[in-house]
C-alpha cells in the first residue's frame, strides 16, 4: 500500500468486522448476513481490497457463517491485544482510574462495592489487566460486557485460566441488574456516528453512574501512517490489518467528542492529553472523560499539577 493511500478519506471509512456482524436494533439478536451485500457495500465505497476479504469468507447458501465469522474475529481480538500491551493501555486506564476512584470514595458516604464495566470488553484485556494488577482495590468489582457471545466466551476462558477475580456478560451494558460506578472502554468510540454517539454518552447519565472514560484513537494527520505501519508490522490476518487502518481515519476530533460527550449531562465532559497538549508521535489513543461536577475538582487535585494540565474541558 502507497503513502498515498493513507491521505485523508483515500480509504473508504468501513470496517470489515462491522459489516460480518449485524443485530437487530431492538432486540440485540443476531441477524444472518449475506456475503454478496458485504462485497457490494464495500466495493460501492471503492474498497476493492477490502471486498476481496470479505469475498474469501466462508458461507453457506450466500449467507456467513457464523461460526466462521467469529473464529476470525475472536484471532483478530487477540491480535490486537497486543496493540493494548505495547501501547499500555491497562496501565493507563489505571493511572487515571485510581485517581477518580479515590475521589468517588471521598464522596460517597457508604462504603458499597464500586463498579467498573468495560463496554464491548472483546476479549476482555482491560478488565484482566486490571484484575490481575490489583491497583484499583479490593472494593471494586470489573465486569466486562460485550455483544459478541464467542468474544464474551473467550474472556472468560482466560480469566479462569489466569485465575482473575473478575467476571464477563454477555449482553447490553447498559441493562446490566446493576449501574457501572465508572464506565470504560478502549477502541470503541470510532465504530459510533452521529446521534448514536451523542446517545451513547447519554445513556451513561444514569444516577448511579460516577464517571466514564474511554480511550480512542487520537485524530492527527499521523494516526493513518502510524496505523497503517503497526498493522502491517504487528498483524497477521488480513482482516485486521484492513480495518486497523481504516480505524484510524475514523477517529472522532476532539471538538466531536467534547460535543457529544456533554449528551451524558449532568457529568462534565472532559478530556485527556488533547491534540493542542500532547506529541502526536506518542499519543496514538488518548481518552475522553466525563465525571460528576462535585468530583472534578478531588479527581484533579488527586491527579496532581501534571496530571491535571493535561485534562481540559468543551472550550
Amino acid at each position: 500500500m502507497s503513502l498515498r493511500r493513507l491521505e485523508p478519506f483515500a480509504v473508504p471509512l468501513l470496517e470489515i468486522s462491522d459489516l460480518v456482524v449485524v443485530r437487530d436494533p431492538v432486540t440485540a439478536e443476531r441477524l444472518p448476513v449475506r456475503k454478496d451485500g458485504v462485497v457490494a457495500e464495500l466495493l460501492a465505497a471503492g474498497d476493492r481490497r477490502g471486498a476481496r476479504i470479505a469475498a474469501a469468507m466462508p458461507a453457506v447458501d450466500g449467507v456467513l457463517d457464523p461460526l466462521a465469522v467469529d473464529r476470525r474475529l475472536v484471532a483478530v481480538h487477540t491480535e490486537l491485544q497486543r496493540l493494548s500491551e505495547e501501547l499500555r493501555i491497562g496501565d493507563r486506564l489505571a493511572d487515571l482510574l485510581v485517581p477518580l476512584l479515590a475521589a468517588v470514595r471521598a464522596e460517597r458516604a457508604d462504603a458499597a462495592p464500586l463498579r467498573v464495566v468495560d463496554i464491548g470488553c472483546g476479549l476482555g484485556y482491560l478488565v484482566r489487566r486490571l484484575a490481575a494488577d490489583g491497583r484499583l482495590g479490593a472494593d471494586v468489582e470489573l465486569v466486562g460486557v460485550d455483544l459478541n457471545a464467542a468474544l464474551v466466551t473467550e474472556a472468560e476462558r482466560l480469566a479462569r485460566d489466569e485465575e482473575l477475580p473478575c467476571r464477563f456478560v454477555h449482553g447490553d451494558a447498559f441493562r446490566l441488574p446493576e449501574p457501572a460506578t465508572v464506565y470504560v472502554s478502549t477502541g470503541l468510540l470510532h465504530h459510533i456516528r452521529g446521534a448514536a454517539l451523542e446517545a451513547f454518552f447519554a445513556a451513561q447519565a444514569g444516577p448511579g453512574t460516577a464517571a466514564f472514560c474511554h480511550f480512542d484513537i487520537a485524530a492527527n494527520s499521523l494516526a493513518p501512517i502510524g496505523a497503517w505501519v503497526f498493522h502491517r508490522a504487528r498483524m497477521r490476518d488480513p482482516l485486521g490489518r484492513h480495518d486497523g487502518v481504516v480505524s484510524a481515519q475514523r477517529a472522532h476530533g476532539d471538538a466531536e467528542l467534547l460535543q457529544a460527550a456533554a449528551h451524558a449531562g449532568p457529568l462534565v465532559p472532559l478530556l485527556y492529553e488533547p491534540r493542542g497538549r500532547s506529541n502526536p508521535f506518542c499519543t496514538t489513543l488518548r481518552p475522553v472523560l466525563g465525571v460528576r461536577p462535585e468530583l472534578e475538582a478531588p479527581f484533579r487535585a488527586a491527579l496532581g499539577p501534571r496530571g491535571s494540565a493535561r485534562l481540559v474541558g468543551a472550550a
